[in-house]
């Protein structure tokens, strides 16, 4: 049975545009071979020090041929929100539709980041102003969790105790990217930090539609199984990341069985270590190594 199977399918997504803080959650049950089991995710989502939020996040439930599924993203916008909130809205819509989504995960993933990019650059011809987002997603079917990233918010889990970083931040000084860009007759250069054509600070993205040629949504795709030795994933947009280490962050974190009281005190925390960014954190807890008395967290 996946590890899904028996889920109410359900969406708690919703566009939150404002600049007041967001949390939740959810809790999620399963029942396999007599031993019930679980799943809980929480969120928290806050302008911080910006006037304006930019950053955007998704929690959703759906079923595909008979498999029910867990989605979780994190998009950090940049030059506005549009980018961000294009993406919120079609990219798991659309990597549902998709008719290889259960025979091969991995190629529909690829696929719908690339569909959806296109579809956005489609829908800015008319607009001044270049508008991007990074993204961060995870997305669970059966006993596996396959993460897929462009940008620099990013995603670590908490296995046998231990901080993984299980996507790579996409910057432009890095080898092969950097390799990358000049191959396709752009540059980098440094302005106050590593910018792509001295402009933009992340390599790879959604949309920024006139540095496409340099700046692609290709994402990179790990893929970890899920048994009793993964505790929990954190998706984080880099207001987080550029104050708090991925071992400050799963440490924080593993002491706290509510998710979304997780996610809060993470982001209180880069709050209080001044972050001057836009802070979105997305927390899912494994619980199918804890004792059963410890599955009663509600979220």
């Amino acid at each position: 049975m996946g590890y899904l199977n028996s889920v109410l399918s359900e969406s708690t997504s919703d566009l939150h545009v404002d600049v007041a803080p967001a949390s939740g959650g959810g809790l999620r049950y399963r029942t396999t071979c007599s031993q019930d089991g679980k799943f809980c995710y929480g969120y928290a989502s806050s302008p911080g020090k910006r006037s304006s939020m930019e950053d955007f996040y998704e929690t959703r439930i759906d079923g595909v041929d008979g498999e029910l599924v867990g989605l979780f993203g994190v998009f950090d916008g940049h030059g506005g929100a549009r980018a961000a909130e294009y993406v919120k809205q079609n990219l798991f819509s659309n990597l549902l539709r998709h008719p290889k989504f259960i025979s091969d995960t991995k190629s529909a993933i690829a696929e719908t980041y690339s569909l959806t990019d296109s579809e956005f650059l489609k829908s800015e011809k008319n607009q001044n102003r270049d508008a991007g987002s990074t993204a961060s997603t995870a997305i669970l079917v059966g006993d596996r969790l396959l993460v897929a990233n462009v940008g620099d918010s990013r995603a670590v889990i908490c296995r046998g105790g231990k901080a993984f970083a299980v996507s790579r931040d996409h910057k432009p000084d890095q080898t092969d990217e950097r390799q990358r860009i000049e191959d396709a007759g752009g540059f980098v250069m440094w302005a106050g930090t590593w910018r792509v054509g001295g402009v933009l600070a992340v390599s790879r993205a959604f949309g920024d539609r006139l540095l496409k040629q340099f700046v692609v949504a290709d994402p990179e795709i790990q893929e970890e199984k899920v048994d009793e030795t993964l505790e929990f994933l954190i998706l984080a947009s880099d207001g987080l990341w550029d104050v708090v280490t991925n071992e400050e962050a799963v440490c924080m974190t593993r002491s706290i069985q509510d998710p979304e009281v997780a996610a809060k005190r993470l982001m209180q925390e880069a709050n209080q270590r001044g972050s001057g960014d836009n802070i979105t954190i997305v927390i899912v807890r494994f619980l199918a190594n804890q004792p059963e008395s410890s599955r009663s967290t509600s979220a």
